[in-house]
């Protein structure tokens, strides 16, 4: 628990056997439950997280739904359980555990009701993360920014958030895309709830691990899911403009 908080950690895992171990072993003691999603794994990650029993549950997808697909899995499991707020951390480790306090202390201060990493404000951050993503979040970020509203908004491909109960039971989860485009789709959809969603600095993080993500391969459909997302976002807009003069119109 923390701060009287219970709080949960979904780690979504795609074949991490090796870095799992590492980042089950770095989670925080004052976190409650921690809910691996094996997302259909070819590797041993099953067999990696079983040693950590006791908090750590394990959920097993029957086929691969994607890394927001598993997101998804561990978000009912947490609602159904009741917590007070959920984590989403990689099975990667490139997420510091030192630093989940920034996402939490944003929600239980009452100043958001989804906090999301940035690791685009960090010092290091051109010598830490490679040049490719860094230019493809920034991008993204721009993009994003359009389909949402949250102007201030910045690395919104960061997967290190924390988000209410209240907020997560609002959202529609069975719309939202499953795949590398997830986090930029949830924040959409958050927009269209009116959730109040901050950045919190976290620390770029890439060790020797193979990424799985080709920037140049998704960046074009999550460009396409944002600027769908843009004009929806126009004709809601268009839609409240409409409605907030017919009363004028009537009389």
């Amino acid at each position: 628990m923390y701060r009287g908080w219970q709080i949960a950690v979904v780690v979504p895992a795609f074949n991490e056997a090796r870095l799992l171990p590492v980042t089950l072993a770095g989670l925080p003691d004052f976190i409650d439950l921690v809910i691996v999603v094996d997302d259909a794994s070819t590797d041993q990650t099953l067999v990696a997280a079983r040693p950590f029993g006791g908090r750590v549950e394990v959920i097993r997808h029957a086929r691969n739904l994607g890394v927001g697909g598993a997101i998804v899995t561990g978000y009912r499991r947490a609602l159904a359980l009741g917590v007070r707020a959920t984590v989403v951390v990689g099975a990667d480790a490139q997420m510091d555990p030192q630093e989940m306090h920034r996402l939490l202390d944003a929600l239980i201060d009452g100043r958001a009701d989804y906090a999301k990493g940035d690791r685009l404000g960090h010092p290091e951050v051109l010598r830490r993360m490679p040049l490719v993503r860094y230019l493809g979040s920034r991008v993204l970020s721009l993009l994003t920014r359009l389909a949402t509203g949250y102007s201030p908004l910045r690395d919104p491909q960061c997967g290190y958030t924390a988000i209410t109960c209240q907020a997560l039971s609002a959202l529609p989860l069975d719309g939202v895309y499953e795949r590398y485009g997830f986090p930029n789709d949830l924040l959409a959809k958050l927009s269209q709830i009116g959730a109040r969603v901050v950045d919190c600095p976290v620390s770029p993080i890439y060790g020797d691990e193979v990424s799985r993500l080709r920037v140049a391969r998704v960046i074009l459909p999550i460009s396409r899911l944002l600027l769908r997302a843009v004009l929806a976002r126009l004709l809601r807009s268009v839609g409240v403009s409409n409605e907030a003069r017919e009363p004028n119109v009537a009389r």
